[in-house]
C-alpha cells in the first residue's frame, strides 16, 4: 500500500455512547508528516476515545479517519505496521528479559528493527539481560516506549509518556521523541505537563468535552491569549483574609477595575491571586501600583512572568490541566 495523504487526517468523528453519551464531538485533524502533535484536556475532555478511534482499536459513531489517505476498512493490517502505540501504563510480563520483550514484540511486525539498535537507542543495552521486573520507573517506560520503536513505525502515538517520571528520565525521553521526529516520523502526543507540550509540540490541539476549542503553534496560541506576559498580585481586598470576597457578583466588580489598567488584555482570579493578561508590563505596573494606594488598599504580592500555554488553558477551559 502506498503512502498517500497525510499521516494522520479525520473529519467530524463521534463517539456515542448508550446512545446519550457523546464522548467525542465532532473532531477534525489533520497531522502533517514530521509533526510532533500534542492533544491537551482535561480529565473526561474525550481525549483518549479520540486517539483510540484513530489508532483503529474503537470505532466512531460517525465520521471518518485516514492514516496516509488509507482508512481502517482497507487494510488494518498494514496500517497497524505503519504505527507505534505506547500507553501511559504498558503491562508488560515482569518474568521476561528486556531483550526477551522486544524480540516478543518485534515478531508481530513484517520488517522490525534489530533489537539491538532500539536498546542502544533507548539506552536499555546494559539491561538486556535484566527482568521486566526489576527495572525502575523510567526503565519501564523507556521499554514500553522501545516496544512501539521496534515495529519500525512511521506514526508514534503516545499517551502521557512521560507521567511520573523523574526529570532526567523525561529529557530522555525527549531526545528520543526529537530523533524519530528527525527521521521522518510522526508523534501524536498527549501529556498533562505544559512545560512538555510547549518543548515538544510543533502544534497541538485543545480538547474540552470532546470538541477542539483552539488548535495551533504553542507561540500562536499564547498570542490570542492578548498578552505576553502575566502579572500576579494580592492585595488587602483580594487576600484570603477576606473570607467569601472574591466570589459572585462582588468578584466581576472587583475584577473590572483591573481591566481600565494600560495594557491589560483580560483578567482572572486564582484563589486569593489576581492574574493580569498584559502585553506591556512596564506601563501595567506602575498604574496597578498607583490604583493599590489611591484606593487605600495594601500590596501583600507583585510578580511577573512570561505567558504559557499553562494560561491559555486556564482562560479557555477554566480549570488547570493537571486538576483532577
Amino acid at each position: 500500500m502506498p503512502f498517500v495523504g497525510s499521516p494522520i487526517e479525520c473529519a467530524n468523528l463521534r463517539k456515542t455512547y448508550d446512545g446519550k453519551v457523546e464522548a467525542v464531538r465532532g473532531v477534525s485533524l489533520r497531522i502533517e508528516a514530521g509533526e510532533c502533535f500534542g492533544l491537551l484536556g482535561p480529565n473526561g475532555a474525550g481525549k483518549t476515545t479520540t486517539i483510540e478511534i484513530l489508532e483503529g482499536l474503537l470505532a466512531p459513531t460517525s465520521g471518518e479517519v485516514r492514516i496516509f489517505g488509507h482508512t481502517w476498512n482497507d487494510n488494518p493490517r498494514q496500517l497497524r505496521e505503519w504505527i507505534g502505540i505506547s500507553l501511559q501504563e504498558t503491562r508488560l510480563s515482569e518474568k521476561l528479559t528486556v531483550r526477551e520483550t522486544i524480540d516478543l514484540f518485534a515478531s508481530f511486525y513484517s520488517e522490525p528493527r534489530p533489537a539491538n539498535d532500539v536498546m542502544e537507542e533507548l539506552e536499555l543495552t546494559e539491561k538486556s539481560e535484566a527482568w521486566v521486573g526489576k527495572l525502575s520507573g523510567g526503565q519501564k517506560q523507556r521499554l514500553a516506549v522501545a516496544t512501539a520503536l521496534v515495529g519500525n513505525p512511521r506514526i508514534l502515538f503516545l499517551d502521557e509518556p512521560t507521567t511520573g517520571l523523574d526529570p532526567q528520565s523525561r529529557r530522555q525521553l525527549w531526545e528520543i521523541i526529537r530523533i524519530f521526529q528527525k527521521k521522518g516520523g510522526t508523534v501524536l502526543l498527549t501529556t498533562h505537563y505544559m512545560d512538555e507540550a510547549e518543548r515538544l509540540c510543533d502544534r497541538l490541539a485543545i480538547v474540552d468535552h470532546g470538541q477542539i476549542i483552539a488548535e495551533g503553534t504553542p507561540s500562536d496560541l499564547i498570542d490570542r491569549l492578548g498578552g505576553h506576559h502575566v502579572v500576579e498580585f494580592q492585595s488587602s481586598t483580594n487576600g484570603s483574609s477576606d473570607g467569601d470576597q472574591g466570589r459572585g457578583k462582588d468578584d466581576n466588580d472587583s475584577l473590572d477595575r483591573w481591566r481600565s489598567l494600560p495594557s491589560v488584555e483580560s483578567v482572572r482570579r486564582e484563589d486569593a491571586t489576581v492574574c493580569l493578561s498584559v502585553r506591556e508590563p512596564h506601563l501595567t505596573i506602575p498604574a496597578l501600583l498607583d490604583a493599590v494606594t489611591r484606593q487605600g488598599e495594601q500590596l501583600q504580592h507583585l510578580s511577573t512572568r512570561q505567558a504559557s500555554l499553562e494560561d491559555v488553558f486556564v482562560l479557555l477551559t477554566g480549570r488547570h490541566l493537571r486538576e483532577d
